[in-house]
């Protein structure tokens, strides 16, 4: 996993403004901590940090290679999982490898089949290709968008880069801020729309699409999409497809030159990937196998278990460590550690986020890169197999509305009047959600529940998910920690996305399909174990932390936030002591003490990026 950032200008001659090149690939520096390099031609800079995981002494970047005179040079962030197959096909081709890393399968393939090389890739990516005689630059991202890609057509130049820092140290982008902006972080966030970058001059490359830029300027083209299609399976054949597509998914994922680990929570999830991934290095005849969990000082004298959070994790992380045999970490932080990692966590995003659920993970990765570079993380199988309550209760499912965004009127209230006539938050919510809708892939002759279901699934695969993984790159990365996540393999979800929700649940259990095609890899109580998501901290010391830096804001009469909301009624909120603790204001457990946090983040982004909304 590594960064990469860049830009053609058709008018000037780059190696003129190596400078500038130099400080937009710094920026990335904690995604690439172990080496950084630059190339200028004439109208195209490339820029690239690189965290090593394969071949450590060979895998360069930027990386050039030639064919018949024809330079071809490439940036890249990501993992090719089926890099040997690929690689072997191109040497039946004729074609010659260097060096054992990925990035030059990749290059090499895109040398033998163009732009169709991508259809081709199992993996997480997002990479950009200069072909120095045509002059012409290729872009493209994975799939589902484990990997990000932002783009810039400002001041007549294209810039991209893999986080917004990277483009707004560029001169010619700014951290401007529109009505859309403002209606993304306030009716929005912590998710973001796909595509929308909430910077004007900022737009995202969508997954699942590629971008060809050339003198006649930029066209966008979908590879891969989900679609719908009949399934033809009974339970017991799907319950053993699911378990072979994720067995070869972790196996793949396995494969890395440097030390590997899981995350384990003691849940369904984490504990099946650890479970294959424990099965696999014993049969290989490898060692001891790494496992890191997180939880918070006195968390269990303040948890209290509830429909979203059943348990607490401690005891079935136990169970699994003793099952498996793994080398345990158990990590845990304090409350002043939580409150003072929301900057940093502020700053891994480029953007407000999910209060301490980032800035735990955020110090959660910088532990597990003190003993592995590469781990492995249970995200998406939730969002793929139906696992959240709201795919299970009809008020959610009868919404109207995205399920994780059943706050916004309160929500909407936040903003000062005049916001709330410029950006008309509800309206833009609204049209969010109808342009998701009127994308589901419905088949012919679904009946009413198939269609919500369908609906549901395809709403939390390409609206949801992306929250998460957004959240997962930028913490894990601003460790310099790469994560794989096996549930997001487009074959997995391609084929689920297709399961009727009756086998889906098989069992009458949420997950059911992935339970039963389990079964005898996890001890039945740990497979039947109820969902209970990321652990956040429910100690009150940090949300009188969270509420004291709010009102600190509030107070300040310089502070930005200010003209962007009612703050009479954000401060009413604030000292309540009963609306403190209980307000859900997004997702499953985004409470009083993350809203506190989040508008206290937005605060420090408008001044820390120097925002300007116009």
């Amino acid at each position: 996993m590594c960064g990469f950032t860049g830009w053609i200008d058709w008018t000037r001659d780059l190696t003129l403004h190596s400078e500038d090149l130099e400080r937009m690939t710094a920026t990335l520096a904690l995604r690439g901590p172990d080496a950084s390099g630059t190339w200028i031609s004439g109208s195209c800079a490339l820029g690239h940090r690189r965290l090593s995981v394969m071949d450590p002494e060979n895998g360069a970047q930027p990386m050039i290679r030639s064919q018949d005179g024809q330079k071809f040079v490439i940036v890249y962030n990501g993992e090719l999982y089926n890099a040997p197959e690929l690689k072997r096909e191109l040497e039946s081709r004729g074609r010659s490898f260097t060096t054992t890393c990925d990035t030059e399968v990749l290059l090499t393939s895109y040398m033998e089949w163009g732009p169709a090389a991508v259809e081709k890739f199992n993996g997480i990516f997002a990479f950009a290709i200069w072909d120095d005689q045509e002059q012409k630059l290729f872009l493209a991202r994975d799939r589902v968008g484990v990997k990000p890609l932002f783009v810039s057509h400002a001041g007549g130049q294209f810039v991209f880069g893999s986080e917004p820092k990277a483009l707004l140290a560029h001169p010619a982008v700014s951290s401007d801020v529109g009505a859309q902006g403002i209606a993304e972080l306030f009716i929005v966030g912590p998710a973001r729309t796909p595509g929308v970058g909430v910077y004007k001059d900022l737009t995202e490359l969508l997954p699942g699409k590629c971008m060809t830029v050339d003198r006649g300027g930029a066209r966008v083209h979908t590879y891969w999409e989900l679609q719908s299609r009949e399934h033809e399976h009974g339970v017991e054949e799907t319950a053993a497809h699911v378990r072979e597509l994720l067995r070869d998914t972790v196996e793949r994922q396995l494969a890395s030159d440097v030390p590997i680990g899981t995350l384990l929570s003691g849940g369904l999830d984490s504990s099946a990937l650890t479970a294959l991934a424990v099965d696999f290095y014993r049969r290989g005849g490898a060692g001891a196998f790494d496992t890191f969990s997180v939880d918070y000082v006195d968390n269990d004298k303040h948890f209290k278990s509830h429909a979203f959070q059943p348990n607490a994790d401690a005891p079935w992380i136990e169970k699994m460590v003793s099952h498996l045999g793994t080398t345990h970490h158990d990590i845990k932080f304090d409350t002043p550690e939580l409150v003072d990692a929301l900057d940093d966590a502020l700053t891994a995003r480029d953007l407000p986020g999910m209060a301490d659920v980032d800035a735990s993970l955020l110090l959660f990765c910088r532990e597990i890169k003190k003993g592995v570079t590469v781990a492995i993380s249970g995200e998406a199988a939730d969002e793929v197999f139906g696992g959240y309550p709201w795919f299970h209760r009809e008020e959610s499912l009868n919404a109207g509305t995205f399920p994780w965004a059943l706050a916004s009127p309160m929500r909407a209230e936040l903003l000062s009047p005049e916001m709330q006539e410029w950006t008309r938050p509800l309206e833009y919510i609204g049209d969010r959600y109808s342009e998701a809708v009127a994308a589901v892939p419905h088949l012919s002759g679904e009946n009413e529940l198939q269609r919500k279901m369908r609906t549901m699934s395809y709403l939390n695969i390409t609206r949801f998910m992306p929250t998460l993984l957004d959240r997962k790159d930028r913490m894990s990365m601003a460790a310099g920690l790469e994560v794989r996540v096996p549930f997001c393999d487009h074959r997995l979800i391609e084929y689920v996305f297709n399961i009727p929700w009756a086998v889906k649940t098989a069992g009458d259990r949420e997950k059911g399909i992935l339970r039963q095609s389990l079964r005898g890899a996890l001890p039945d109580d740990v497979l039947f174990r109820k969902k209970s998501p990321y652990p956040k901290t429910h100690n009150p010391n940090y949300l009188n932390a969270v509420r004291s830096k709010l009102l600190e804001v509030l107070d300040d009469p310089s502070s930005p936030i200010l003209p962007l909301i009612n703050a009479a009624k954000v401060r009413e909120i604030a000292e309540s002591d009963a609306a403190s603790s209980n307000i859900p204001w997004f997702g499953q457990l985004m409470s009083g003490p993350q809203l506190f946090a989040y508008l206290y983040q937005v605060n420090r982004w408008l001044k820390q990026y120097g925002v300007r909304v116009n």
